[in-house]
């Protein structure tokens, strides 16, 4: 489809495809209402806000009640048939896992939902099982309103996905970047920090909020902290690394169990916060 057809069909087309994007009748409503798109950055400028502004947390979890359990495709339900393809597709991981991780991932869910009531939701594109296991495993130290901030970032990067699978037909530009960025970097061992755990908090009255989380790929980066051309209000900001799981899964005794680095974010700009690391010391800088 091109852009042009979203704006085109009759509105119980453009919503059934756009609540194959995200579930939640309000938001694919308050889309169908907003067009005709003038471009491509116009519609995913609306998917956000309408996600972040006019969406409620009972919005939120009807379109997190939409998706298969990780690692359980074959469990979805008829209603969910049609996300049942995308969904494969962005679960691709799961499939090379090993029996004791499935395992693992279905035990944790259980425990996620007790803990949540509803999914665990993950932009699982390009993740392994393991990485997802592991992501699991950090949001469950999460409270409720953390989560719910953390599933909500997530489902959003998967609305933006989706969305340009649905206009697969049409050019549009790569998606944009995260506007806060690490990277991490081992420098004991010469090589980026893999499989590092990292929270990105925001100030909540006197104390630090997560808002997002994810785990250092073999760059030792994490590219997709933050939904695409979601922006942060100016303020205090705070990243938190495991540095202590880090070391310790390499048997190496180090001297700090977590990295905190706090910075500030004074526009809609990027923001890069790197991070050089030993077991004895680290210092970090603003990168480009």
């Amino acid at each position: 489809m091109q852009l042009n057809s979203l704006n085109t069909s009759p509105p119980a087309e453009a919503q059934t495809a756009l609540l194959a994007c995200n579930g939640a009748a309000r938001w694919a409503t308050r889309m169908l209402e907003a067009r005709p798109f003038a471009s491509p950055a116009a519609l995913f400028a609306r998917c956000n806000d309408v996600w972040y502004n006019e969406c409620r947390e009972a919005d939120w979890r009807e379109a997190f009640a939409q998706h298969p359990r990780i690692g359980d495709i074959d469990s979805l339900k008829e209603k969910y048939a049609a996300t049942k393809t995308w969904a494969a597709g962005e679960q691709q991981g799961v499939k090379q896992a090993s029996t004791a991780t499935l395992e693992q991932l279905a035990a944790a869910n259980r425990a996620y939902e007790e803990k949540f009531g509803f999914l665990f939701i993950v932009c699982a594109t390009g993740k392994s099982a393991e990485e997802m296991l592991r992501l699991l495993q950090g949001r469950l130290e999460n409270n409720q309103e953390e989560e719910l901030l953390v599933a909500m970032g997530e489902q959003c990067k998967i609305t933006h996905l989706r969305l340009r699978k649905l206009l697969a037909e049409e050019a549009l530009p790569e998606a944009p970047r995260s506007q806060v960025t690490t990277h991490v970097l081992d420098t004991s061992a010469g090589h980026p920090g893999q499989n590092i755990s990292i929270r990105l908090k925001a100030r909540a009255g006197a104390q630090w909020q997560t808002i997002a989380q994810g785990i250092t790929n073999a760059d030792g980066r994490i590219a997709d902290l933050l939904p695409p051309g979601r922006i942060l209000p100016p303020g205090n900001y705070q990243m938190a690394f495991d540095t202590g799981k880090y070391f310790g899964n390499q048997k190496i005794r180090g001297f700090y169990p977590e990295v905190d680095i706090a910075f500030t974010i004074f526009d809609g700009s990027h923001y890069h916060v790197p991070l050089l690391v030993n077991p004895f010391g680290y210092s970090t800088y603003r990168g480009s």
